[in-house]
């Protein structure tokens, strides 16, 4: 299928690895010129090479990076000065550490909301507008599951990703959805990534048992099995930054093989 996207300009923020690199990849398959973000300069130029190598990449797609730290106003002006205008924004920064609630004080709850709602917002704030008067954009925010089902130890996401889930709700149903703009969260569940490395440990070491048998565990108790692959997110990704996607807006799309267990 044509996603309609080739020659567009994109934004992918954490795509040295993991989800964020499975995005900008499908992207770049499409023949999206990507710009994608990272704070450590050697993985992300090693992420563009990779990305600039694929086989599939057409070769008019451009692949640039700049390594910063997006949730700084710092990070966000490096970006800016490399290119202004996107079609398409990918929001993605790392998850805030699991825990108990009872350790975070407020500069941990900060930084948290800093990074995985307002951050968002900042990037939203400085491209829909500019999506609306060429008549198309695509913002998709890489969320988490935790929004639709809350994980125990991981509270500093529940809380900052459920308000970005808020604001996104508000936003993507203003004037922009007529003005070809759509704004949808993309919510991962367990993905075979570093995060999911991190919280495998913490519950390993909650829990007692080993980091094996958690991830056994896990697997055991997802419909399909397994966990999933960036690139299977990243394919979900580049579908609604499509054409395709026109009618979907406001959405949580929810990626996770099965395992939430509830109807809505």
């Amino acid at each position: 299928m044509d996603l309609g996207i080739s020659g567009k300009h994109a934004l992918v923020c954490g795509a040295s690895k993991g989800l964020g690199f499975g995005c900008a990849q499908a992207l770049v398959r499409e023949g999206v010129h990507v710009l994608i973000v990272a704070r450590g300069a050697e993985a992300l130029e090693a992420a563009a090479h990779k990305l600039m190598a694929d086989s599939a990449r057409p070769a008019s797609a451009n692949v640039q990076f700049v390594a910063a730290d997006i949730t700084t106003v710092e990070g966000r002006a490096a970006v800016f000065a490399v290119r202004r205008e996107f079609d398409i924004v990918v929001t993605n920064a790392g998850g805030p550490p699991p825990g108990d609630f009872r350790d975070w004080d407020r500069d941990a709850w900060i930084k948290a909301v800093d990074a995985n709602m307002l951050t968002p917002i900042e990037l939203i704030k400085a491209t829909v507008d500019g999506m609306a008067a060429r008549g198309f954009g695509r913002i998709v925010n890489i969320t988490s599951s935790s929004v639709k089902a809350p994980i125990d130890i991981l509270g500093l996401s529940n809380g900052a990703r459920s308000g970005l889930t808020g604001f996104v709700a508000g936003v993507a149903r203003t004037k922009l959805a007529a003005q070809g703009v759509t704004l949808n969260n993309l919510l991962p569940g367990k993905f075979d990534t570093d995060r999911i490395a991190v919280t495998v440990r913490a519950t390993a070491e909650k829990s007692g048992k080993s980091v094996e048998d958690i991830r056994r565990l896990q697997q055991a108790q997802i419909p399909a099995g397994r966990y999933g692959t960036p690139d299977e997110f990243g394919a979900i990704c580049a579908f609604l930054c499509s054409m395709h996607a026109a009618y979907m807006t406001g959405q949580n799309v929810l990626a996770d093989g099965g395992a939430y267990p509830g109807t809505f």
